[in-house]
């Protein structure tokens, strides 16, 4: 059946896909989950020969299209329910540095260069290594650094103050338009923002 042979098929490009990204590494993934970056490649490069090859069934890269995103949505359902496939579908976290120490077993693992890690750790503003307590290298390419004690930045806790709690601000007049709902949220009206207003002038 013609069907059954585009899924086949479909399913097995994927199965492909996804082993050439593992090899690839994450650092060619940087901010997509692990397979959406794959299957939106390959979607894009699908609909592209469905738009251009006008002499072939429509339906065959129509079916493709659509068994690459029940694919996705069923990795995507599995790394939610079941926690114990994220390592095999996303990845997991490496540790580049820690307390001083380069660990190049973990750059191997992870198929990045010092000096693409150097660039991570540039890119973050840290220039020397010596200001970095641990780098961790994320599933989705991108680096997480956390720096010594002495040169991360000043907090309120550090000078023992205790700031009041802020709020997300809401837009009350937006366009020139007055926002009735965020006015209600707030447990204001109209006659509120026209004395605000008069005090303003």
């Amino acid at each position: 059946m013609e069907v059954l042979k585009v899924i086949l098929a479909s399913l097995f490009s994927a199965a492909v896909l996804f082993l050439i990204a593992k090899i690839i590494g994450h650092k060619q993934v940087a901010q997509l989950e692990f397979f959406d970056y794959i299957t939106g490649i390959t979607i894009g490069s699908i609909a592209a020969e469905l738009a251009t090859t006008l002499d072939d069934p429509w339906w065959k890269p129509t079916v493709s299209m659509f068994v690459f995103d029940a694919v996705t949505v069923a990795l995507s359902y599995m790394t939610r329910v079941m926690q114990r496939t994220r390592k095999y579908i996303n990845g997991t976290p490496t540790i580049i540095l820690n307390n001083g120490k380069l660990y190049r077993e973990n750059m191997k693992k992870a198929k990045l260069e010092l000096s693409e890690f150097l660039l991570l750790c540039r890119q973050q503003g840290y220039f020397d290594l010596n200001d970095i307590q641990t780098a961790v290298f994320e599933y989705n390419g991108m680096l997480s650094v956390l720096p010594v004690s002495t040169k991360r930045p000043l907090n309120p806790e550090d000078i023992k103050l205790t700031p009041q709690l802020e709020h997300m601000g809401t837009e009350i007049i937006m366009d020139g338009r007055i926002m009735d709902e965020n006015l209600k949220r707030k447990g204001l009206d109209k006659e509120w923002l026209i004395l605000i207003s008069n005090k303003t002038l």
